[in-house]
């Protein structure tokens, strides 16, 4: 399987790895009583441009509380992955934004998901000028991209596979 990428306003790409693609499909909540599950993004701005890579993410964790349509992320369990992939790449794996899933096929954010990401925006350390959210369907995976100042959150067009030729980021 290969991975997944997304257009950001500007025309720079946001690329989910293969291997973390798989990790995020693994949640998919197809069945009747699924649990919404969630976590953190973990990747690379690459230098030079505006693309961005997702090269892993968390997935649940002890501590996380989890039911069919709320996820709550144990942000310290969490918080020690991201410290742990940060020194092991010598400050080149950074925290790139949050994912969850939803029990539908076309998942939008919903009014809680919004309220949550501008409050990550608000409170979150991050590098850049945005993080990323994605939102995990049963069908399909879809992003969206927040900006800090202004305020402001957009979703990013997904690029079909048969057209992602040139203008990928580096791996």
């Amino acid at each position: 399987m290969s991975g997944r990428l997304f257009r950001r306003a500007g025309g720079a790409v946001v690329k989910i790895d293969a291997a973390a693609l798989m990790d995020l499909l693994r949640f998919r909540q197809s069945g009747f009583q699924s649990a919404e599950a969630g976590g953190v993004l973990l990747g690379r701005r690459i230098l030079g441009s505006a693309d961005v890579v997702i090269d892993e993410v968390t997935t649940p964790l002890e501590g996380d509380r989890r039911t069919r349509t709320t996820f709550y992320r144990a942000q310290e369990r969490h918080q020690e992955v991201i410290d742990a992939r940060w020194s092991e790449s010598g400050g080149t794996c950074q925290y790139l934004g949050e994912w969850h899933t939803h029990p539908e096929p076309l998942p939008g954010p919903s009014l809680i998901d919004v309220r949550d990401w501008c409050r990550r925006l608000d409170e979150d350390r991050f590098d850049g000028e945005s993080l990323f959210f994605l939102i995990v369907g049963i069908d399909e995976v879809r992003a969206w991209e927040g900006f800090r100042q202004p305020r402001i959150i957009i979703p990013l067009n997904p690029i079909p596979a048969e057209s992602s030729g040139g203008g990928t980021p580096a791996s």
